[in-house]
């Protein structure tokens, strides 16, 4: 998300914020189904490997957007919105 924010409405910020808590929750259940097949031994420690590591990748760059986000909502000062984002 190299995006300048500035140039979205406060609208489109919320909207890709609710995206973006959306797909962190998609994330985080295909980690654990990763978890699981491996727990299973449905794939192997390699193939573990790799695709735990791919899923952190995405996931943290889930989080910079997250925060690139929340930061917008709050300069802007969207009265109640603000309080509830963490």
């Amino acid at each position: 998300m190299a995006e300048d924010l500035s140039y979205w409405t406060l609208a489109e910020v919320m909207k890709s914020e609710a995206e973006n808590r959306a797909f962190s929750k998609q994330l985080r259940a295909m980690t654990a189904a990763l978890v699981n097949s491996r727990l299973a031994k449905q794939i192997s420690e390699d193939q573990y490997a790799a695709r735990r590591k791919r899923a952190d990748e995405e996931a943290e760059e889930c989080r910079r957007g997250r925060q690139r986000l929340i930061a917008e909502i709050r300069r802007r000062g969207s009265g109640a919105g603000v309080r509830q984002l963490k």
